[in-house]
């Protein structure tokens, strides 16, 4: 831990940049909006099945927009891709605000998911990746620590903002927020952040275009390299395996308390365990990826999942919820760290947008299909055994095919040598 204290300290700047893109990119996460849905459905006159094909549909749309939107970050500066991101968020937020039937509120899921998800995030952990080198994994960790923090604090503000002033305010709200607090404070962020110079060769990405202003990389690869790569096609079932999963589980959270015997209030208290762990989690990989490499933890980091949806399948009584949230929080905060690490460990960090911005795409089809697949599967009759124990397998499946790719040829794009 003072390791990580000293390393703040030493780039406080960028780091709080990193982690305050993330934190606002909770607002467009599942478990922050999931609180505005009955009072969004009671308003509008909605049904639960408008609702969700809604959020479902603006999900999918925000998956095909971020291939096209991500990779920008590789073509103008960092300055101009926050403003760019911020406004994004801030008009999401309006649009919400003043809907008043499923034709408005369709725009701004889309508007939410993508600069809320998927964008604001990407701004932050692009930078950590393609800023730091040999402490990229504290990097990481320290900016996505914000997912957990956001987890534990935003659902409370947001019942109680919705309770006193109700759902279009608090977007509002919101969206006022933006250019009051945010973007003031990630400018002056990145002005402090000017001062420290990069870790790596590369030019100063507060500033410029590393893609147009440095020297290709000797392993530097943009999207089509990678989809040449089959390593990538190994490892995809596994990097998308926590996303995918943790989605459904979350979505459909009734049903597994109802299938184990729990109440909700004892599953609440477990999300706590959930979010500590996660955050835990998150700093301790951090540092073994700056230590070991993402490409060699890449071979272990599914088996808290595997664990996880084991237990979920076959383990009873109440004690299995906080030893499946452990394992779960475990495997949601090493996650990003270790995939996050691995793309430059691979593929240099030239195109580093792009390519994340594909990989983001695929995650969030993933968190956009998994609430109607596993609701198709519960309304088929399917146990909480089965459903659970066939994700285990999923896992167990993923987790031999990801062993076959980048850890048994750890070689970076276009050398021979392994990553040492």
């Amino acid at each position: 831990m003072t390791g990580y204290l000293s390393f703040i300290r030493q780039h406080w700047a960028l780091l709080g940049f990193g982690f305050l893109t993330v934190f606002w990119g909770n607002f467009g996460q599942s478990f922050f909006v999931a609180w505005f849905g009955a009072d969004i459905q009671r308003t509008l006159g909605l049904s639960a099945a408008e609702y969700g094909s809604a959020y479902s549909l603006g999900t999918l749309m925000s998956a095909i927009a971020v291939v096209w939107a991500g990779g920008v970050i590789d073509r103008v500066s960092l300055r101009t891709y926050t403003l760019l991101v911020s406004a994004g968020l801030a008009c999401a937020m309006l649009v919400l605000s003043q809907a008043n039937s499923l034709w408005m509120l369709l725009p701004g899921f889309f508007l939410l998911r993508l600069f809320g998800q998927a964008l604001l995030p990407h701004t932050g952990i692009t930078t950590m990746t393609r800023h730091f080198d040999k402490q990229r994994g504290k990097a990481v960790s320290v900016a996505m620590s914000a997912v957990p923090g956001g987890e534990i604090v935003l659902p409370v503000m947001a019942v109680a903002l919705i309770a006193a002033i109700g759902w279009q305010s608090t977007f509002l709200g919101l969206a006022l927020a933006v250019p009051v607090l945010l973007v003031p404070l990630l400018l002056w962020l990145l002005k402090h952040a000017q001062l420290a110079a990069p870790e790596t060769s590369l030019p100063d990405p507060l500033t410029s275009n590393a893609a147009s202003h440095s020297p290709e990389p000797a392993n530097a690869a943009g999207r089509r390299e990678v989809l040449r790569d089959y390593r990538y096609w190994l490892a995809m079932p596994g990097i998308i395996a926590n996303p995918f999963l943790i989605t459904g589980i979350f979505i459909h959270q009734n049903f597994l308390a109802d299938s184990k015997g729990w109440s909700l209030s004892w599953l609440a208290t477990c999300f706590v365990v959930y979010g500590v762990v996660h955050w835990l989690s998150s700093l301790i990989t951090g540092a073994l990826v700056d230590r070991y490499k993402g490409v060699r933890l890449l071979s272990v980091f599914l088996i808290p999942l595997l664990l996880c949806m084991l237990v979920a399948a076959f383990v009873p009584g109440p004690w299995a919820a906080i030893l499946m949230m452990v394992c779960l929080g475990i495997s949601a905060g090493s996650s990003p760290p270790i995939t996050g690490s691995l793309w430059p460990e691979i593929y240099g960090t030239r195109k580093l947008g792009s390519i994340r911005a594909m990989n983001m795409s695929v995650m969030v089809l993933s968190t956009s299909v998994a609430p109607v697949l596993f609701g198709y599967f519960i309304d088929s009759g399917v146990t909480a055994a089965g459903l659970y124990g066939s994700c285990a397998l999923y896992v167990l499946v993923a987790l031999v095919l990801i062993n076959f790719s980048y850890p048994a040829n750890p070689a970076p794009h276009g050398t021979a040598s392994p990553v040492t």
